[in-house]
């Protein structure tokens, strides 16, 4: 019988596939998807690789459950808005999304087993495209573009080398050092002028570009129905 006073052991945390999921995001989140391993995630989780296999069939399986949860914290389309206000609350909260995990922007649609977080965004998504009356064409056009912009600005983002930083100016400086001001004028005037000035953000240009969109498929859909909005030309 264990002395009273003895410290009870503290008791392990069972192993189960959403702690196995989370690791793996972790890991990827600090060291990039690269890093990411049976092995690796194993020595994280403090147990012999071969455990984790009563969870998960293998690497392909946890990158599936990975983009799953990626999908869980990207705000679906309110279904009270319009679908433009709508879609537009989602693209703010994807873009956010995908800044915190870069790693996930390459494999977003390239896996074969989408899981139900997945699938019921993508429905989501084209319910508000359909519902507003969009056709099949044009919603593929809507769905693609949109994504394409809001999955390339976060990698754009994510990328830049100081956003919003103190130490901003000094890269911005050390990037313009190389080159000639004589043969690139404007990319002078640009970094002096625009990049170096004090709150300056890469990522301000999120929303407007994403308005520009969004203003565009909205002209598209109005013209696919035979209307024009005040102040818009109708789309050919």
């Amino acid at each position: 019988m264990p002395h009273p006073d003895s410290a009870a052991a503290p008791a392990r945390t069972p192993l189960t596939r959403d702690r196995i999921l989370e690791a793996a995001m972790g890991l990827a989140d600090r060291s990039g998807i690269e890093a990411l391993t049976i092995r690796r995630l194993a020595t994280e989780l403090d147990v012999k690789p071969m455990t984790l296999y009563h969870h998960v069939d293998g690497k392909e399986a946890v990158l599936d459950g990975m983009i799953d949860l990626v999908f869980t914290e990207i705000a679906l389309p309110d279904q009270d808005l319009p679908w433009r206000d709508a879609v537009r609350g989602r693209c703010l909260s994807a873009r956010t999304v995908l800044v915190r995990h870069p790693w996930s922007v390459p494999l977003m649609e390239s896996r074969r087993s989408p899981g139900p977080a997945t699938l019921r965004h993508h429905e989501a998504m084209l319910a508000h495209f359909l519902d507003a009356g969009m056709s099949l064409q044009l919603t593929a056009h809507a769905y693609a573009v949109i994504d394409s912009y809001v999955y390339g600005f976060a990698i754009q983002e994510a990328n830049v080398p100081v956003q919003g930083a103190a130490g901003q100016e000094d890269v911005t400086r050390e990037i313009a050092a190389q080159f000639s001001p004589g043969e690139y004028p404007h990319l002078v005037r640009f970094a002096a002028e625009h990049v170096m000035r004090p709150g300056y953000r890469f990522g301000d240009s999120f929303e407007y570009g994403l308005d520009l969109l969004l203003d565009g498929l909205d002209a598209a859909a109005q013209a696919e129905a035979g209307t024009s909005a005040p102040g818009r030309a109708a789309a050919p």
